[in-house]
């Protein structure tokens, strides 16, 4: 069925959001006509871009909500803007389907408008369960959380087909939702194994550091990269262990607090905050760690989520160390150490760092899952069935 797409996303620019990126490639391979719309962020400018036969367009937005007006005010700028773009892409290239990546849940209005308006299908990629992120977020209920409660579900009614990036997912789009199951399809966020390898650590790590911990990804209050620091604390000091470094890379609205946070510690020798690191970064780094942790707070929010780092250290055949996280399970498997607080992931991490033929064995064991059934080689099948649904739609 190949025709043309606009996929819509308001949460990181393109291609810098690796799994849409993934997504539109895989459809441009298939032979659809693939445009995108997302947000300018440094250093992607606003603006209209080519890339390897993608066309993007991406829009201005305010710093990321803190709060209720923040957030409103976020979301009713890039609702302005997915609106406008979206007809301006229409004009310019066309489109039969949107694809819209939440959050926010409020894409479906522009979706659900083009969908009654000019009869495009709609394809929902749900990357985020909103309401359970807002609990984690503020630690509360209340008329927001019913908020976007209705909103998933305007969503769900909404689409033609959902795309699920787990199982966990594809329940809520099933039971809450109320999605007919042969219409929810399981396309996991696995890394292109072509980008990501086991490449040998460089013979000058980051940094010198003899023993090298590493962390990959957003800095927000709900990912926990406070314990990486606790931890690294205790090791540093309760440990005595001067030879440990950790490299943190990622950015995000907790980055300033958490450079703060370890020097007050007495940790700013024994820490390095790279901000966004690309390619030229991450690989060298993940090479050279030893232990790669994911410190996501067990809360239902992260129960759910497949955490696109633990993915990546797998395919770089690095042990992880993570709390204990239903579908953080499902993906690691016997290739992470689980911890139960913020002092036993220090104590994970140390027996790692003091045991090489376990990291070997569980690395081994995480790329050969990667290879065997969660990279993206083995997801794009299931991307092109949902669009086959599309056609009994």
């Amino acid at each position: 069925m190949p025709g043309k797409v606009l996929m819509m996303v308001e949460n990181l620019p393109v291609p810098r959001d690796r799994r849409v990126w993934q997504e539109a490639q895989a459809l441009r391979d298939a032979g659809w006509v693939v445009s995108v719309i997302c947000p300018a962020l440094a250093p992607f400018r606003p603006g209209f871009e080519m890339l390897d036969g993608i066309a993007i367009w991406r829009h201005r937005l305010p710093s990321e909500g803190e709060g209720a007006l923040g957030y409103l005010r976020e979301y009713a700028v890039a609702l302005f803007w997915e609106f406008v773009l979206a007809w301006r892409v229409l004009f310019v290239r066309g489109f039969d389907v949107i694809h819209a990546c939440n959050p926010p849940e409020t894409l479906f209005l522009v979706g659900g408008f083009f969908k009654l308006l000019l009869g495009k299908r709609f394809v929902f990629d749900h990357h985020d369960l909103s309401p359970e992120l807002y609990v984690a977020k503020f630690a509360r209920k209340g008329p927001f959380h019913r908020l976007l409660l209705l909103l998933e579900r305007l969503t769900y009614a909404t689409a033609d087909v959902a795309i699920a990036t787990n199982e966990t997912f594809r329940t809520v789009a099933v039971i809450r939702g109320r999605m007919a199951p042969e219409r929810v399809f399981v396309v996991r966020s696995g890394p292109d194994l072509r980008r990501l390898a086991a490449i040998a650590p460089p013979a000058d790590p980051p940094q010198g550091a003899r023993r090298l911990i590493a962390y990959v990804g957003v800095m927000n209050s709900q990912d926990g990269v406070e314990s990486v620091i606790a931890a690294l604390g205790r090791i540093v000091f309760d440990h005595g262990r001067d030879d440990v470094h950790a490299v943190l890379m990622g950015d995000g609205p907790m980055l300033p607090a958490l450079r703060q946070m370890a020097a007050r510690a007495g940790l700013a020798e024994h820490v390095t905050f790279t901000g966004w690191a690309d390619d030229s970064l991450l690989m060298p780094t993940l090479a050279a760690a030893e232990v790669c942790v994911s410190p996501d707070p067990v809360n239902a929010f992260n129960h759910s989520c497949t955490m696109n780092k633990i993915l990546e250290y797998m395919a770089m055949a690095k042990p992880v160390v993570l709390f204990d996280l239903v579908e953080g399970r499902r993906s690691a498997g016997a290739a992470a150490l689980y911890a139960k607080d913020d002092d036993d992931l220090a104590d994970k991490i140390l027996l790692l760092l003091d045991d090489p033929e376990l990291r070997r064995r569980m690395g081994a064991i995480g790329r050969r899952r990667m290879e065997d059934e969660l990279a993206w080689e083995h997801q794009v099948p299931r991307l092109l069935a949902a669009y086959r649904a599309l056609e009994d739609r």
